[in-house]
């Protein structure tokens, strides 16, 4: 059965290398048999601000206003803004989202936030008994791409951005991870912007060679959540006992005070 992909897509001109990235995807995985739809979110001058403008009708609790508790009541009754609506829908009968955007101060650009702030909704995305590994999004796949300013040695351990893995903790355990998907390395164009034309093309060359076999690769490797108690969410005592004589720690994240594993957010099975 063919694949329904989604490319969440922030760059605001058509002529820059994530433009490329993008157009390459959409190429490579419409020609294997995929439907592939792009939210360009500045072509859609998609809202990025979560307010409770995103929401119709009265609001529970106006004078305290809670996005998170209100945007989840909006969502059960069929009140949040018809923007935010189309995009879940997408969201839904995607089985494969990649995220293509260039790297902002360590993240994604605002634009790109508020897509993940105003779409992934309280109730819609998570809830506080379905995430992580009983995420509501377990059955689907999702993926960065992203273009970085800075060389690929001044992301490393000993570089002064710090470690890339340290990075893509946040985005792809806090965000992806948490609402369910099974989260694949993720494809980094390391500072195209200052390489020569000949190493852009390798670049995407690579991309494009990558995208061939993308949907058999295996996702990164996270935590069980039947790890951990449910009370104070720690690790349970046979989880750390297990691991407790292992040089490294479990995950970026979970490092249980070890040295973190190498790789651990940008290849599967580390």
């Amino acid at each position: 059965m063919a694949k329904k992909v989604l490319i969440v897509y922030a760059h605001q001109s058509s002529s820059s290398f994530n433009s490329a990235a993008k157009t390459t995807a959409v190429e490579v995985l419409t020609t294997l048999g995929c439907s592939v739809e792009v939210s360009d979110l500045y072509a859609m001058n998609f809202k990025a601000t979560a307010t409770a403008e995103d929401i119709k009708g009265d609001l529970k609790d106006a004078e305290n206003f809670s996005y998170l508790d209100e945007s989840k009541l909006a969502w059960e009754e069929g009140r949040l803004m018809d923007d935010i609506t189309k995009e879940q829908s997408k969201v839904i009968e995607a089985d494969f989202i990649i995220f293509q955007f260039p790297m902002y101060w360590f993240s994604v650009p605002a634009i790109m936030k508020g897509w993940i702030d105003r779409v992934l909704t309280n109730g819609f995305a998570f809830t506080q008994e379905k995430r992580y590994s009983q995420g509501i999004f377990k059955e689907k796949r999702a993926m960065l791409s992203f273009t970085t300013g800075s060389l690929e040695s001044m992301f490393s351990a000993t570089g002064i951005n710090g470690d890339m893995n340290v990075t893509l903790w946040p985005l792809q355990n806090g965000i992806l991870h948490y609402c369910g998907f099974q989260v694949l390395a993720p494809q980094i164009f390391w500072a195209p912007f200052s390489a020569t034309p000949e190493a852009r093309s390798c670049m995407l060359e690579g991309w494009r060679a990558r995208l061939q076999g993308l949907l058999e690769e295996q996702p990164l490797s996270f935590i069980s959540l039947d790890c951990f108690d449910k009370k104070g969410f720690q690790l349970k005592s046979d989880v750390q006992e297990k691991h407790a004589a292992k040089e490294f720690g479990l995950t970026v994240g979970i490092h249980m005070g070890k040295p973190l594993p190498p790789h651990n957010q940008m290849k599967a099975g580390s």
